[in-house]
């Protein structure tokens, strides 16, 4: 296993909660359960990627406005987090603003998938991509 192998396990698992949110009603007790563990779960996985993926990618001229765009697109879906955050469960407004950030989140995980792992393959190589699994889930146990 790499670093890719893991990141896709974490989208993996994102992808679940964000199904199962959907599929939530109200100011239940079960999506402020699922809620909670996306967003920790987002939150853990975007500092662990910045730090151990996103970081070595900058260094190389070839991936770095990937990188910028990757991480600006953590930043926007954690702009939509603080607002999930003061909106009330309750209401239609708390649905509408996580479809959006799931659907962003969806594409964000696609791209990454579908592009970025190609690209890291290509600029780091596989043994390097080996090594930064070690530092990926130090950091996202540091931060969940």
């Amino acid at each position: 296993m790499n670093i890719l192998d893991r990141i896709k396990a974490d989208h993996d698992t994102q992808r679940d909660l964000m199904k199962k949110i959907s599929e939530t009603e109200g100011k239940s007790e079960e999506r402020r359960e699922l809620y909670e563990q996306f967003k920790t779960e987002f939150e853990a996985h975007a500092a662990a990627e910045e730090h151990a993926f996103y970081a070595p990618l900058m260094k190389h001229s070839e991936s770095t406005d990937q990188s910028r765009h990757s991480v600006a697109e953590h930043h926007e879906a954690m702009e939509l987090i603080e607002k999930l955050d003061s909106t009330d469960m309750s209401s239609p407004e708390w649905l509408k603003t996580f479809k959006q950030l799931a659907h962003d989140n969806d594409h964000h995980m696609e791209e990454e998938e579908n592009d970025v792992f190609e690209l890291a393959e290509k600029t780091l190589g596989e043994a390097r991509l080996d090594e930064l699994l070690g530092e990926f889930d130090s950091r996202k146990s540091q931060e969940a």
